[in-house]
């Protein structure tokens, strides 16, 4: 038996625990404590209720909105201090006595705002004297919650805009405010759907959570190692093939996993040894793997947590959204191949022998059944259902086809434990919505988010590329150290309004935010996924760091194209679509991806003189211009010189 194919039944190239380590070092969401006896008994009970409660509000059953949020939170936020010790060096194989004490206070809080919810919205969330005390415990609760699942950045965020609602009569120039009474700060925060029961938490409790499950049920039944063998059939066999099995293997799995890191975890352990096998140096393929880890986070159809707040945010269709995406998502691994296939074909790296692959044909035949889920829930989102019921519909029509074969089968147990995985998986995103309700809150409440967006205005003038670059700045900052969902809706809270007031359009400025919050996993100097791959790979973090964004750099023009050209995402779907400027505009791009390949690679066709390279970054450059003169211009002059480069190369080759 191969090397590859066993590694392919294995399921891993690399120790299972040792990749645990690196996870749980650079993943926070991922330091669990692993329970046993009757606290396991427990835990396991009661995330399988947590998950049961969600299927079943997903399906058969409407409540209240508040109702919804408070049960969900209910659940994660007792499960967080069962499982999550308060440091690093805590108790993995135990909860003590004072964390199941701080599970009670939490249950008991939020637990509140179940029992009397009804209560609360007949005064108007009026506080009565107790519930001040009451929100305010709430809210140490709520921060402590996710200092444990996501690290000290968001909550100390969080605090420092919970501060300034207070402490604004403080503040210098236009951010000065009036400031709030205590009493009125833990009514809009505690009582009100505002604060820590906003829009964020509304979408965990709702479609994130069951998107979540649909991955843990496609896990449970093989669709990580469905991926990484049907990537390996369909890539494994071009120049310097280990490294597009990566891309395509990450964009495939990250798509519907939610997480970069998880997807570089899942991916990695089997893509980096081959590509360090074939004269992949290990920073590289490391890059290679958390670049595509990261773009799979904005790849339809399921786009992550993002995309559904996304969606409550500017109230349009999940649909819409995800078809805006798809083409700068395209784009986005385009780039990734044209860099990844110029530094294969510079340093002369060869694909895998065929006859060490699987065919595509029998992996299809083997495990195909589990992509038809993925279809059931595009088609039940072109059908105009929710996503919550198409999420619904996906863990039903995978458990349905997990039968056609014997070892996808899913039987009671693989069913339980899906539900329990999902569950746990989902407590992070639930806290970092809750935490992320301080910052959304503050913002509705005291209107620092528009004072932030007039400033960022007035400092750029008229100029939107100016407005654009210092957005840009600004993602990449927020988005250090934090997860996926609360990147973007920090970003956006903050930024949205700024873009927006230079005229683009709102689906536009969004997504511009999305982007480049996604991003920020990628870039240095904090960045989680490249972090994670370094450790696979045995590589330097932030020579890691450094090459992803180097291999990653075509893209970053992407947003800045469709935010200047809308038609790029399909202008929002509002309106029809030229579909020769499409064509054109999509042509000029590629082009430009090629070429600024070319310049960073120094290969096209054949080695690039340094004085060679920067025409081919110029020519980019130009090819990307929103001006269409410019664009073909600088199209014809790329075309111009790829024809250059490949008659010089076959004539060096005569000679030679």
């Amino acid at each position: 038996m191969t090397e590859v194919k066993k590694s392919l039944i294995d399921g891993s190239s690399v120790d299972e625990a040792v990749v645990d380590e690196i996870v749980r070092k650079h993943d926070s969401e991922s330091r669990f404590r692993q329970l046993s006896g009757g606290q396991g008994l427990f835990i396991t009970l009661w995330l399988l209720a947590m998950g049961v409660f969600q299927l079943y509000t997903a399906s058969f059953i409407t409540i209240p909105v508040i109702l919804q949020r408070s049960i969900h939170l209910t659940f994660a936020i007792t499960a967080v201090f069962i499982l999550f010790p308060a440091t690093k060096a805590g108790n993995k194989k135990s909860t003590p006595w004072y964390d199941w004490l701080l599970a009670l206070i939490a249950f008991m809080l939020i637990g509140y705002k179940v029992l009397f919810f009804r209560d609360i919205a007949m005064r108007g969330a009026a506080p009565h004297w107790y519930e001040i005390w009451m929100g305010v415990a709430t809210i140490i609760m709520v921060l402590e919650a996710g200092r444990r699942t996501m690290g000290n950045i968001l909550p100390g965020l969080a605090i420092i805009f919970l501060a300034y609602n207070y402490f604004g009569n403080w503040a210098p120039g236009m951010f000065q405010i009036r400031g709030h009474s205590l009493s009125r700060i833990i009514q809009h925060m505690y009582l009100t759907p505002e604060g820590i029961f906003g829009v964020a938490l509304g979408v965990s409790a709702t479609f994130v959570v069951i998107f979540i499950i649909f991955g843990a049920f496609m896990n449970e039944c093989g669709g990580g190692r469905f991926f990484n063998e049907l990537s390996l059939a369909l890539a494994g066999s071009a120049g310097g093939g280990p490294a597009k099995v990566a891309v395509v293997a990450a964009g495939l799995l990250g798509s519907i996993s939610g997480s970069s890191i998880a997807t570089v975890a899942t991916v990695g352990t089997f893509t980096i040894p081959l590509m360090k096998k074939v004269g992949y140096k290990p920073h590289y393929a490391a890059a290679i793997t958390a670049s595509a880890s990261t773009g799979a986070q904005m790849t339809p159809p399921i786009m992550g947590a993002g995309a559904f707040i996304m969606s409550e945010f500017l109230g349009v269709p999940y649909l819409t959204i995800m078809m805006s995406a798809a083409i700068p998502a395209i784009l986005f691994y385009a780039c990734i191949f044209g860099t990844l296939h110029m530094r294969a074909m510079k340093d002369k790296l060869k694909g895998i022998p065929k006859e060490e692959l699987p065919k595509a044909s029998d992996v299809m035949w083997k495990d195909g059944h589990l992509l038809l889920p993925v279809f059931f829930i595009v088609g039940a989102l072109l059908m105009r259902r929710t996503p919550l019921f198409s999420g619904f519909i996906g863990i039903v029509s995978m458990f349905a086809f997990s039968q056609l074969r014997a070892h996808t089968r899913m039987g009671p147990w693989q069913v339980l434990n899906a539900l329990v995985n999902g569950c746990r998986t989902a407590l992070g995103v639930a806290m970092a919505c809750a935490i992320v309700g301080f910052i959304v809150g503050t913002t509705t409440l005291t209107g620092v988010g528009l004072v932030i967006s007039r400033a960022i205005v007035s400092v750029a003038g008229d100029s939107l590329l100016i407005t654009l670059l210092m957005a840009f700045i600004a993602c990449l900052i927020l988005g250090l150290g934090l997860p996926t969902t609360a990147k973007y809706i920090v970003a956006s809270t903050v930024l949205a309004p700024a873009l927006i007031m230079q005229g683009v359009m709102p689906l536009a400025a969004h997504l511009f935010i999305f982007y480049f919050a996604l991003m920020a996993d990628i870039t240095p100097p904090v960045c989680l996924a490249s972090f994670t791959a370094a450790g696979i790979a045995g590589s330097e973090p932030q020579l890691t760091a450094v090459t992803a964004t180097r291999v990653t750099l075509c893209s970053y023009f992407i947003p800045f194209i469709f935010v200047f050209d809308p038609t790029l995402i399909l202008n929002g779907m509002q309106g029809g679509v030229d579909p020769l400027h499409l064509a054109l505009l999509v042509g000029s791009i590629l082009l430009a991806i090629i070429a600024m390949a070319g310049c960073l690679e120094g290969w096209l066709k054949r080695d690039l003189r340094w004085w060679e390279r920067i025409p081919m970054g110029i020519m980019a450059l130009v090819a990307i211009h929103p001006g269409f003169t410019w664009s073909v211009v600088g199209s014809v002059a790329i075309i111009a010189a790829y024809i250059f480069f490949k008659v010089t190369a076959k004539q060096t080759q005569a000679i030679a």
